[in-house]
């Protein structure tokens, strides 16, 4: 139940009221963006609330118990607060919106509606529409430690220990050949096997896309050049010159941990324990594995 603040109330109770709609939106990276669908700018708890902005409000919907609610926005990529490049840079992923309704007239009269995230962001035609997800969707999202076969420690985090600002894990070089989106060749990387990089980070130092990080999906090294595909497309062109840096990549199967990071002794799996295939498998007279005792013996 929300507690309006008395002022507010009194002015709800009159006969016309001055209402608008506004949004504080928090980014990844911590900046504050202000919107409101009020005609002029307004300033409220010292955030402006910019107008005509491009940002229009859909239906929004509650639900009962622990249902996810929701709804969207959609707006016009032509303001100065909202790119195409930070959209696709992932600075909007999971920011927080907050929707205010507030009296226009007097914007110490406010009240505090409703705390969303946005979720899933589509483009198309210089415009967006963003997701809004409430409260609730944190309830689907993993947490804790689950039983797995491969690792659940991400590579260079305090369980899994390994110092990826280690010479033999990361390295730097420069873009001799690209696509421009999604594919590079550089010849910096010639000390390392192929698959090396896979399932690691590539940081862009220089360029256009400079401080922006993406995952590598794969890396081929060559006779004189090496290879990197990304797993995102870059917010902005990629182009011959940019510099990066690059660090190893993990599969999270024991058999990596063991052998390429020699860290089997922090490795944060069961590999050991039996798939689906195997407790679906039908016993058969004669057959070995079945008795209860050790499959790795």
């Amino acid at each position: 139940m929300h507690q309006i603040p008395a002022a507010l109330a009194l002015h709800l109770d009159e006969g016309a009221t001055t209402l608008c709609r506004c949004w504080r939106l928090t980014r990844r990276d911590g900046r504050v963006l202000g919107f409101t669908d009020h005609d002029r700018d307004l300033v409220v708890e010292g955030d402006v609330f910019k107008a005509a902005s491009g940002l229009e409000a859909h239906e929004t919907t509650a639900e009962l118990g622990f249902a996810v609610g929701g709804g969207e926005v959609a707006g016009a990529l032509t303001s100065e607060a909202i790119s195409e490049e930070d959209i696709a840079a992932g600075l909007y992923d999971d920011a927080t919106v907050e929707a205010l309704l507030v009296n226009w007239a007097d914007p110490s009269q406010h009240v505090l509606r409703e705390t969303s995230s946005i979720g899933e962001i589509r483009r198309e035609d210089g415009a967006f529409v963003a997701e809004l997800r409430g409260p609730m969707h944190r309830l689907d999202e993993e947490r804790g430690l689950r039983f797995r076969a491969t690792c659940s420690a991400d590579l260079g985090d305090g369980r899994c220990g390994i110092d990826l600002d280690d010479a033999a894990f990361r390295a730097s070089a420069a873009v001799e050949a690209t696509d421009g989106a999604l594919g590079l060749t550089t010849s910096g990387l010639g000390g390392y096997a192929s698959g090396w990089f896979t399932a690691g980070r590539l940081v862009w130092l220089t360029g256009a896309n400079a401080g922006l990080g993406v995952e590598v999906k794969a890396h081929a090294a060559g006779a004189s050049l090496a290879t990197l595909d990304l797993w995102q497309r870059a917010a902005r062109p990629i182009a011959p010159g940019d510099t990066f840096q690059v660090s190893a990549g993990c599969d999270k199967r024991f058999a990596t941990c063991r052998d390429r990071f020699a860290n089997s002794v922090r490795f944060r799996g069961f590999p050991h324990m039996p798939g689906n295939d195997f407790v679906l498998t039908v016993a058969a007279a004669g057959d070995a594995g079945f008795d209860g005792g050790s499959l790795f013996r």
